[in-house]
């Protein structure tokens, strides 16, 4: 027995309990490696969510697949306004000569990304995976128009433009005079103007789905393009 004299009365507790040994309980224990990559992965699903997570480890594709989803992904992500979000690439260890083909191919994209106005920056979450910020749809428009990327755009064509309805052109052409001005261009002529509102129309409208209204995808994300010029 222990004699605690920390009051005026005498208590007396068994010896056992002063000296029990917290590793030999379940929280006492260091985790193993599985279990610390279980509660990781549990975390991770409540911060992004199937909405905001997309696993290219479980489909194993190509190197050049794997980037050209996910530059995909994250273009319709950025006009989703999904903030950040969670690539999951594995580590390699199931590739040939256990070199991680998809996490190179999906890091060597990130600096193209980021040029092109569609993320903001990117980060190492852990060795198979990476946490990336998209960036504002201002960005977008005002990106350097000589960069290309893997995902294929429609070319411009302004006759494209006449089939939509007169608020639409009206946003794009207040969107194109905005992206102009920004990069130093005053006073544009009508040719001009066209041309920035194809390019425009361009980039947001690979945002519908087959079969849905472009439209419908195109005006919020018009909407929400002038709000962040207007800020």
């Amino acid at each position: 027995m222990k004699t605690y004299h920390g009051s005026r009365n005498l208590i007396r507790w068994p010896r056992h309990r002063l000296t029990h040994d917290m590793s030999d309980s379940p929280r006492g224990r260091r985790p193993t490696n599985s279990a610390s990559r279980g509660v990781a992965s549990a975390f991770d699903a409540v911060r992004f969510g199937p909405e905001r997570t997309l696993n290219l480890r479980a489909s194993l594709p190509s190197g050049a697949d794997a980037a050209h989803r996910a530059d995909a992904w994250l273009r319709e992500r950025q006009a989703a306004d999904a903030g950040e979000v969670l690539i999951i690439t594995g580590r390699g260890r199931g590739s040939p000569d256990g070199i991680p083909v998809v996490r190179e191919a999906v890091a060597r994209l990130f600096p193209s990304l980021r040029r092109a106005g569609v993320i903001a920056a990117f980060a190492e979450h852990d060795p198979g995976s990476f946490v990336v910020r998209l960036a504002s749809l201002q960005a977008l428009v005002n990106a350097p128009r000589r960069r290309l990327h893997p995902t294929p755009v429609p070319p411009r064509d302004p006759d494209g433009l006449r089939g939509l309805d007169p608020a639409t052109l009206a946003m794009l052409r207040r969107l194109a005079v905005a992206a102009l001005a920004a990069h130093g261009v005053r006073d544009p002529s009508d040719a001009f103007v066209t041309d920035e509102m194809a390019r425009h129309f361009s980039y947001f409208a690979v945002s519908a789905e087959p079969g849905q209204d472009p439209e419908s995808v195109l005006r919020p994300l018009l909407a929400r393009a002038l709000e962040e010029y207007d800020a």
